[in-house]
């Protein structure tokens, strides 16, 4: 049996879903009526069962839907969510805050103490606080083009950085093309962008030989695509040829913040010139940061001063906006650096991410499937390929994207949230070792479903 089969058991298990799920299906119909794409956000469309439950309740690792179903999340937001759901010191701060004020475009004194902590946590000395990772994607591109006067942007085939245009491209059959054939948005990227495969140092030696790159933007291990593991001796390469070259290295731990408390650049001892985040850095709230070393800090300065007491400030630098460094955003992020994700709360995620990683790999060995399972930190993921792709090409020639649907229409079914893009499994503090076993069960049973169909 084939796909055909297995897209048999995908159309019983969205069938179930249906059945499952009369008002969220309800709601669904209702929605497409006022969004363009059915809910608040396009991405929301993406759910593997037709429609995306709806939300009436969460809390800590679990959320209810509308139609009283729980489950325990794995996708926690596909990191945005990574402290739990509504964390109490978040709450807390939070509803001092709102009752103080949300947006002034004034600092406060907690942003002194954010300052602070984002400065010896991820080891570099001035930040700046935007409203997503995105925004801060883009300003670390700015600011990479202001200073070294050049206009292409090195991204890795498979990387995801939001919605930064320079990082629309990646490699298929070959040649360089629109990631996930999305639009090119009148944008001429081979005038702004490189792309070569993950872990390739030849390829990235090549690219950056020209000297016509700003910088490389990166994550320290490729998250979106699968999971993608770092080759021993890369990140070394990758550092020594950006200071070459005069390349400025930007490294994306929007995803990889769940190595440690300070992110896999810190567990791992990486030395970016810049470094970004987001998503989980607020406990929710919209947030990003981006963190420059003194050398790029002084070379902005020389461009534009900090402060120029007898000449009216420039407004912007081409990036932020008025409710970056909001208020709210700085109060909940105080919150989650001092009492959320803390070193201990990060050894518990990371044990129980062990625990689901080390449970998966022995049913996938029991049953002898060519499948894998990786975990770096507080996140794992199941793939359907024998081993772990060493780039995005390896994803495309062997991803199993029938099966990657029948698991989240299945998981669903059975009470379990991943992320709808992949199959990856993330843990917050509030993550129990009870969670983790009801996710080894419903496996278990996904692996009996798909074995006894002969679709493996």
């Amino acid at each position: 049996m084939h796909s055909a089969t297995i897209g048999d058991l995908l159309d019983r298990e969205q069938q179930r879903f249906r059945e499952m799920h009369p008002h969220s299906a309800a709601a669904w119909e209702e929605g497409k009526q006022h969004f363009l794409y059915g809910g608040p956000s396009h991405w929301m469309r993406r759910w593997a069962g037709g429609f995306p439950v709806y939300a009436a309740e969460a809390k800590g690792a679990h959320i209810r839907d509308i139609d009283g179903h729980d489950y325990v999340d794995f996708c926690l937001g596909d990191t945005g969510g990574m402290c739990g759901h509504a964390p109490e010191a978040v709450t807390r701060a939070a509803v001092r805050q709102l009752q103080n004020g949300t947006t002034m475009m004034l600092p406060t004194e907690d942003s002194l103490w954010v300052g602070a902590e984002l400065q010896r946590r991820f080891g570099l000395p001035y930040w700046t606080l935007t409203t997503s990772a995105t925004d801060a994607n883009r300003g670390a591109i700015r600011i990479a083009r202001m200073i070294t006067g050049r206009d292409k942007v090195l991204v890795f085939s498979g990387c995801y950085h939001g919605g930064v245009e320079e990082a629309h491209v990646e490699i298929r059959d070959g040649r360089v093309g629109m990631r996930n054939m999305i639009h090119p948005n009148g944008v001429d990227h081979s005038a702004v962008s490189k792309v070569v495969e993950f872990n390739d140092v030849g390829a990235l030696e090549q690219a950056l030989s020209a000297g016509d790159v700003a910088c490389v933007l990166t994550e320290p291990l490729m998250t979106n695509f699968g999971m993608i593991p770092v080759a021993d001796g890369f990140h070394a390469a990758l550092r020594d040829l950006t200071r070459r070259t005069g390349t400025v290295l930007v490294i994306d731990e929007t995803h990889t913040i769940s190595s440690g408390s300070g992110g896999y650049s810190s567990e791992h001892g990486l030395e970016p010139d810049i470094l970004v985040a987001g998503k989980a850095i607020a406990g929710g709230i919209p947030a990003g940061i981006f963190g420059v070393s003194r050398e790029i800090a002084e070379r902005l300065w020389a461009i534009v001063p900090m402060v120029n007491p007898r000449v009216r400030q420039s407004a912007h630098l081409g990036i932020g906006g008025t409710l970056a460094g909001n208020a709210l955003t700085v109060a909940t992020m105080r919150a989650v650096l001092e009492e959320v994700l803390t070193p201990a709360n990060f050894e518990l995620m990371s044990a129980n991410a062990s625990r689901l990683a080390e449970a998966a790999r022995k049913i996938i060995a029991a049953n002898k499937l060519p499948w894998h399972v990786t975990q770096i930190g507080a996140r794992a993921e199941i793939m359907f390929m024998p081993q772990p792709p060493r780039n995005g090409a390896d994803v495309i020639a062997s991803r199993r994207s029938d099966l990657e649907a029948l698991l989240h229409a299945f998981y669903m079914n059975e009470g379990i949230l991943v992320t709808p893009f992949h199959t990856m499994f993330l843990m917050c503090p509030a993550t129990t070792s009870a969670d983790v076993d009801r996710h080894t069960d419903v496996f278990a049973r996904f692996v009996d479903l798909v074995r006894g169909a002969r679709v493996v």
